[in-house]
């Protein structure tokens, strides 16, 4: 017989684990599918990718973010969340229960759940520069709120790569800590508004490189020195020394198990009811960063982790009740008193 549940969580970072975490303790046996490199990333999701976490509250000396993740597993798996290191690769949400397949399982017979909770998260683009793999996260990251007061870019030189407003925006947050922001532009005009525009070409702080291109990144045995840049009209090469590159040239939404099948956004980010995580399918909720392209934060993430959770237990809880029968009590008059009603406290 085919497995059956009431919630199935499909992704492994702080939106899956806090979801978790929250329905293990309403006692509703969620089942989490963390996934084998799901889209190419390690179980946890991108805090797996990263060092230093800081802004994380309760942690004052800061966290790895394995080891973050890590802890987050460890407590889903206290209350009693059962965790299967599996992908999901179909999901049909045509009708309830919602059918599943496993990879490497799709001729066998679907799962079903009652409830989904997506939470499969996004991954930054990257241009997979020459050197890249060797100093991501060792002077190279996708996040400016995340990484930029990290010590290794406190008062040095840093480039941001990208020309809309995500790019304006990490380049402006960055001068906070770095002594010069320089942002390359592949093109001769920025994509930004013209607000951010604005502030970003008057900051004295900023220089703004037109018509470049990074090429390579250089550096020694463990942190990023230099880019290798180039003159998209001239085709001219020069070297520019920052210790600090971040890439904002925008995001991938975890969203191909889906997309033909819930309303998303013109980026392909899952469109959920304003001031929650229900989607466009009753009983599907999706939290963290495959909703969110805006704050894209650990912390945000396990917000809306937990409101998917509350939103979820509840839609549970309602239809339940609506199936339990009302039990309605009626008392005798007695003394000229009227009769008394009890029903189900649920209704």
């Amino acid at each position: 017989m085919a497995r059956h549940d009431k919630v199935a969580i499909i992704g492994s970072g702080p939106a899956a684990h806090t979801a978790a975490v929250y329905l293990s303790r309403a006692e509703l046996k969620p089942v989490l599918y963390e996934g084998m490199l799901a889209n190419g990333i390690a179980a946890g999701g991108q805090l797996t990718t990263t060092t230093d976490v800081e802004n994380y509250p309760g942690f004052p000396k800061g966290i790895m973010g394995p080891e973050l993740m890590d802890a987050m597993r460890e407590q889903s798996i206290r209350f009693g969340t059962e965790i299967i290191t599996e992908t999901v690769a179909k999901l049909d949400l045509s009708s309830r229960p919602f059918k599943y397949w496993l990879e490497f399982a799709e001729d066998e017979a679907p799962r079903t759940a009652d409830t989904i909770i997506l939470a499969t998260g996004a991954s930054a683009k990257r241009l997979h520069l020459p050197g890249e793999d060797k100093y991501w996260q060792a002077g190279i990251s996708a996040c400016a709120v995340c990484d930029g007061a990290v010590p290794i870019f406190r008062n040095k030189p840093l480039a941001v790569i990208g020309g809309g407003d995500s790019a304006a925006e990490e380049a402006l947050y960055l001068t906070k800590y770095g002594s010069k922001v320089y942002v390359l532009v592949r093109k001769d005009k920025l994509r930004a508004s013209q607000i951010m525009a604005n502030r970003l070409l008057k900051h004295p702080k900023v220089e703004v490189m037109f018509s470049t291109e990074a090429t390579e990144t250089k550096g020694d045995d463990k942190l990023l020195k230099s880019l290798t840049i180039k003159n998209t009209i001239t085709g001219k090469e020069s070297e520019l020394q920052v210790n600090g590159l971040f890439y904002a040239i925008g995001h991938e939404p975890a969203t191909s198990l889906v997309k033909e099948q819930l309303k998303v956004d013109e980026d392909g980010y899952v469109v959920t009811v304003p001031g929650t995580t229900e989607t466009t399918i009753k009983g599907v909720f999706a939290a963290g960063d495959v909703q969110d392209k805006k704050y894209r934060q650990a912390i945000t993430s396990a917000g809306s982790g937990c409101m998917a959770a509350l939103e979820c237990e509840r839609l549970l809880a309602d239809e339940e009740a609506d199936e339990t029968p009302i039990m309605v009590e009626v008392k005798k008059e007695s003394n000229g008193v009227a009769p008394e009603y009890k029903s189900n406290p649920l209704v």
